[in-house]
């Protein structure tokens, strides 16, 4: 759209993928600001529309495709056969709301992708096609289109299987900006029939899946699925073949749950939408489902997903935290730093479009004929399912005359048209004095006739109204007009003008629980008898909220906020390290001479969780395995001369015995506060005034905690103590992580020297200063004393999956910039007795690590001979003392490109590069190890 420019405007500098737009320099920058921005921007351009459509208007009442046009009349109450009652005048808003863009290239291009196409088509020779229009409430909601260049993608409801027959209707919907999905009888029949009518249908209405009977009429669950699936990539392939960049992608309903995945396969920077046009189910009902994850992803491969109403948005999210153990946040799903923006986006109506047809001959023909038929009689209007519509043109009474209540439904199991009913006589029970004075005219509108579940609903709902009717009818009036059939709009809109509707668009409700028919009975009562101040102050309140939040300013609404989830990921993807050069980091590799790699162990030289999932993983996770593919390059790598290999872990010193004992490395423990080559001892690293009383108490919280917590465990170290709660119940955990947490802060730990590290799913807490950056210095000292090194190290490789606290080893490692001022040296030891290393210059690329003193506590050895440095009684270190005093940054002779730090599977991360999984690891030092010419590393989207 035009504004869309001044959205991205932030991105302007950087050159973005599809910011094809013109940018305003002064655009806000929070998103809060952006959105307020262009929701006035909408109101200015809305009112510009109002003014062009008043001198226009009525031709919304035109034909819908002029002389091809197909149009069914019924008498004065004649109408559609589905849902929502207007759709021809949706329908023919929306494309001539299209036709009407041409020569406006400033308006941003939406394609619209549906299961059906707004138009029907009907065959009339071989190359020759009659449109009809369809009706659905989809189209109705749609009209917001109009403020974009929209095409409209989808099946056309009929199958062409002859290229000619092809040709010719994509000819002639091109005409009306729609592009046809050509779908085969049989993947119909599964996917649409089958899967989503027979499956997601049911189950997201809370009527559970269908028994296996039901599956009759299909071969099986698994092949609907796999026909829903291959339904939706050939809709993927339409779009991508019309997709041009900065296009906005809107995807809709259950029928397309698994578009996004396919549409962002195809191009990752493509703008995807999903909207969900019926309930979603809470988790436990979704987990029903035996295709749940595969769904819940697929739509998650979206950049908006949105939904009716905020109850229905927090189901998606608790489904995604508690199947796929994903991380719910205030703004949606968060997987690995992607995140997927989740909201409530409420479908309005098109108020405007009911008052100008209010002018129009045939509503005012359709007027003047109830008003003779109902003459002298009150007329008010409906209670409608689960809401009752609030007339304000006067108070309703007993001495007012015949009161007349309208109601309009869809024939569907899931509108309460039987409760509604019941709830009616209910009232009439109640209330004797107005059983001559009150009617009920309920026009239920047919749909699926030939389903015999709602033949047996058509046949239930007859049954009740004769029973009310003969209860409570007379010879010359019946309380119940129950008409199976359907009205155009013209008619509706007479019917709503003259029960009062037109003037009370948005009246005030009183929601009810449409199960308690007691309940519903008392709240018709209590409509029928309201004071009019009551009725006045209802519709005052909620006038304004109809009128200003339609059918259009919802599409509006969500397609910028699909545009700002745009900038933000583009701005959050700023952040994220972009993968690792394979070739370049073995390149650089293979020409130095003296070699350091870190190595993370979990997350890192692991096997990947992702074949079972949550499921047994759990125990995996407790006892930490190394990849099978990594023993035969680790130990090539090890045994070479020219490399050091230091696996560097929060896991204890036996888990490292286990898997690392033969090979030829460096094991550093617990965040490397315990040290060893695996040909030797271990040994501490720890400051002699670590203080670690604290333990105990905590270990007796955390002993606790994982009693009352099931699933959950903790680990204890000798420097730490790690509670874990992956693979209990998300809600749950996080209340007992706060829980917990207040507890330690109020106790064990109140005056302790410690830290407290939160992970996604853990709670750890450490004595203070314990990080893998503050040991790695005096790891060095102790390596390069070891190793008696001759030469400087000028060739390092971090890789780990570590937690943000951690994150120090990266930052050590960087080549010192240059300033203005040299940095202030660390303090020396002069002492005769300090065994000797060799010197290395730092040279130009040399390491900041020499200004991050503050990082690491001071060790033992390094207190002794600050002391005693002046002094005559000179001291020998210790064994455990001896390894802390060598200053290991002073062997480091790094040059920025020969520097490699990379995070695996963190995408927010002060690492240079990102390694999408261990199995990238995997394939990396497998390249170190043989030398050849490394293949590119793959890893998901960020």
């Amino acid at each position: 759209m035009k504004n869309l420019g001044k959205l991205q405007a932030v991105l302007q500098d950087n050159h973005m993928p599809g910011n094809k737009y013109n940018c305003n320099p002064s655009t806000p920058r929070t998103r809060l600001e952006r959105l307020l921005r262009e929701r006035e921007l909408r109101k200015s351009n809305r009112s510009v529309h109002s003014n062009e459509e008043g001198r226009d208007g009525n031709r919304l009442h035109g034909e819908l495709f002029g002389n091809d046009a197909v149009f069914t009349k019924g008498d004065n109450l004649g109408l559609p056969h589905e849902e929502e009652l207007s759709e021809g005048g949706a329908t023919r808003a929306f494309v001539d709301g299209c036709e009407r863009q041409e020569g406006r290239p400033s308006k941003q291009r939406l394609l619209v992708v549906a299961n059906r196409l707004p138009v029907s088509a009907v065959r009339r020779g071989e190359d020759s096609w009659q449109l009809e229009m369809s009706v659905g409430g989809l189209v109705t909601a749609l009209l917001g289109v109009k403020e974009f260049d929209a095409r409209w993608i989808g099946w056309a409801g009929v199958n062409v299987p002859d290229g000619i027959g092809q040709k010719a209707l994509t000819k002639a919907l091109a005409e009306k900006r729609c592009i046809p999905v050509f779908l085969d009888e049989e993947i119909v029949h599964q996917y649409y029939n089958g899967y989503c009518n027979n499956i997601l249908w049911p189950l997201f209405h809370y009527l559970g899946l269908p028994q296996e009977d039901r599956l009759a009429t299909t071969r099986s669950f698994q092949s609907q699925f796999d026909a829903y699936k291959r339904a939706n990539q050939m809709f993927a392939d339409v779009v991508n073949q019309h997709y041009e960049e900065g296009d906005v992608v809107w995807c809709h309903d259950y029928h397309l749950m698994f578009l996004p995945k396919c549409l962002k396969e195809y191009n990752s920077n493509m703008k995807v939408g999903w909207f969900l046009h019926t309930p979603f189910p809470s988790s436990e009902i979704h987990r029903t489902l035996p295709s749940r994850s595969e769904l819940l992803r697929s739509v998650l491969a979206a950049d908006l997903v949105g939904f009716h109403t905020y109850d229905y948005a927090r189901h998606f999210v608790s489904a995604c935290t508690r199947i796929l153990g994903l991380e719910g946040t205030p703004e949606g799903v968060e997987d690995q730093g992607k995140l997927t923006r989740v909201a409530a986006f409420p479908i309005g109506i098109d108020s405007d479009r009911f008052v100008r047809a209010l002018e129009i001959p045939q509503v005012q023909e359709h007027m003047k004929e109830l008003k003779e038929r109902f003459a002298g009689r009150k007329m008010d209007f409906l209670i409608t399912l689960f809401v009752l519509l609030i007339s304000t043109t006067s108070a309703c009474n007993p001495e007012s005359g015949l009161l007349v209540m309208l109601g309009v439904d869809r024939l569907d199991m899931i509108k309460g048209i039987p409760q509604k009913i019941l709830a009616f006589e209910k009232f009439l029970e109640e209330n004797p004095n107005w059983r001559d004075k009150v009617v009920l005219l309920q026009i239920a509108v047919p749909t699926r006739t030939d389903v015999p579940e709602y033949q047996k609903l058509t046949s239930q709902v007859h049954e009740i109204v004769g029973r009310i009717n003969g209860r409570f009818g007379t010879l010359t009036a019946v309380p119940i007009h129950h008409l199976d059939r359907s009205l155009d709009f013209h008619a509706l809109c007479a019917l709503y003008a003259v029960t009062g509707a037109a003037q009370s668009l948005g009246a005030g409700a009183i929601l009810v629980n449409p199960w308690n028919i007691t309940e519903v009975a008392a709240s018709i009562g209590y409509a029928l008898n309201m004071a009019p101040d009551e009725r006045e102050k209802r519709h005052q309140h909620n006038f304004m909220h109809v009128t200003t939040h339609t059918s259009q300013e919802w599409a509006a609404t969500f397609v910028s906020e699909l545009n700002d989830t745009i900038v933000e990921a583009q701005l959050r993807i700023r952040q994220v390290p972009p993968l690792l050069p394979m070739k370049e980091a073995v390149d650089h590799y293979l020409e130095s001479n003296n070699r350091l790699l870190i190595l993370g162990f979990n997350a890192t030289l692991t096997e990947p969780l992702g074949a079972l999932g949550r499921r047994g993983g759990q125990i995996r996770e407790m006892e930490l395995k190394l990849h099978p593919d990594l023993r035969e390059p680790l130990k090539k790598i090890s045994d070479d001369p020219k490399t050091t290999i230091v696996v560097l872990s929060g896991s204890d010193r036996t888990v490292l015995d286990e898997n690392f004992g033969d090979f030829n490395m460096w094991l550093a423990a617990e965040n490397g506060m315990f040290l060893r080559l695996t040909t030797g001892e271990w040994m501490t690293t720890m400051p002699e005034n670590l203080n670690m009383e604290w333990v105990d108490s905590v270990k007796h919280v955390f002993e606790y905690f994982t009693e009352r917590t099931p699933r959950s465990h903790f680990e204890l170290r000798e420097t730490s103590l790690v509670w874990n709660y992956k693979y209990a119940d998300v809600e749950f955990g996080r209340l007992q992580a706060r829980d917990m947490l207040q507890h330690l802060w109020t106790g064990p730990i109140s005056n302790a020297s410690v830290d407290v590290v939160q992970g996604s799913r853990s709670v750890e807490v450490r004595a203070v200063g314990v990080t893998k950056g503050a040991a790695i210095d005096r790891i060095l000292g102790e390596i390069v004393h070891n190793k008696g090194m001759k030469a400087p190290i000028d060739y390092v490789l971090c890789i780990g999956h570590f937690i943000s606290k951690d994150e120090d080893v990266y930052t050590f490692f960087e080549p010192e910039l240059p300033s203005e001022s040299p940095p202030t040296p660390r303090a020396t030891v002069t002492n005769s007795m300090t065994p000797s290393m060799p010197k290395f210059s730092a040279g130009k690329g040399g390491s900041k690590s020499s200004r991050l003193n503050k990082q690491r506590s001071m060790s033992t050895l390094e207190k002794k001979a600050n002391n005693q440095a002046s002094s005559t009684n000179a001291w020998k270190p210790t064994w455990r003392d001896k390894m802390s005093l060598h200053e290991g940054s002073s062997v480091l002779d790094l040059k920025g490109d020969n520097y490699f730090s990379c995070s695996v599977g963190r995408k927010r991360s002060s690492a240079r590069y990102l390694l999408g999984s261990s199995d990238d690891v995997v394939t990396l030092l497998k390249e170190l190890a043989d030398g050849n010419s490394p293949v590119d590393c793959t890893s998901p989207d960020p």
